[in-house]
């Protein structure tokens, strides 16, 4: 796969027209890894040049933060920014929306300025210049699909019609839970809420959104995040429904309907 690295262009004396922040999850994560080379893929089919940090990328610090360690949080966030101004990087996307909300929204009090996009949007953007073109009554034609909102993309940053534009371009039927939009409900994930086991209680919060994406009788679940991706499959996972149902990323199902 080509995934030229900052270090690589500017050695050249190039410079890519995005970066691609990968995030802790699209590096290390198997299944997160999955969603990186369906959008690599796409990137590299119409012909976006675009170039990621490599090794020189480190953690967005959004999980100590939420986890209360402030200091921590800055340590990475200094770091990182050193890294991004050293190159002189401008424009930055990612497909995670925990990386999104940190660099866009918290890294500029910390002298970390750039136009940060979401890999939804960035798509829905390359869908509307007619870069992506995908044939009706392709391979999702008829398939229910349901879409879950990212607490980070949705209440947090008001994107509920990107992610939404991308999946109407399959030609299937998108349909929606009674709690979507700005009345969704969290995975379970957020708040570094990932890395440790749930309080008690009658019910896990991802067993319960799994409930709902499963009442519309929907037999691929869309999501737009890492974290969601996981706490929805292990849901499905949890209600065994692994051979019909299928949890899978916005540049997932693009680069499926693309033939890449």
């Amino acid at each position: 796969m080509n995934v030229p690295t900052m270090a690589e262009l500017t050695a050249k004396g190039e410079s890519p027209e995005v970066l691609f922040w990968v995030g802790c999850a699209g590096s290390f994560d198997d299944r997160a890894k999955r969603v990186t080379k369906a959008f690599v893929k796409i990137l590299n089919a119409v012909g976006v040049k675009f170039a990621v940090l490599g090794t020189e990328e480190t953690c967005t610090g959004d999980p100590a933060r939420r986890a209360g360690n402030e200091f921590l949080f800055q340590m990475q966030a200094m770091s990182n920014i050193q890294v991004l101004n050293g190159y002189n990087v401008k424009k930055i996307v990612t497909a995670c929306p925990h990386c999104f909300n940190t660099l866009k929204n918290e890294y500029p009090e910390l002298g970390g300025n750039y136009e940060v996009i979401h890999h939804s949007t960035f798509l829905q953007q390359l869908i509307n210049e007619g870069k992506i073109k995908l044939s009706e009554g392709g391979s999702f034609k008829g398939r229910k699909i349901i879409y879950h909102d990212s607490c980070y993309l949705g209440r947090a940053n008001d994107i509920y019609e990107a992610p939404r534009s991308v999946l109407e371009t399959l030609d299937a039927d998108l349909v929606e839970m009674k709690k979507c939009r700005t009345t969704g409900l969290c995975c379970g994930a957020g708040g570094a809420q990932m890395f440790k086991e749930p309080e008690k209680g009658t019910k896990d919060i991802n067993i319960a959104r799994t409930e709902d994406a499963l009442s519309t009788g929907a037999t691929t679940i869309a999501v737009a995040c890492p974290f969601c991706m996981t706490m929805m499959t292990d849901g499905v996972k949890n209600k065994e429904k692994e051979s019909s149902i299928t949890v899978k990323d916005l540049a997932e199902l693009i680069a499926e309907a693309q033939g890449l």
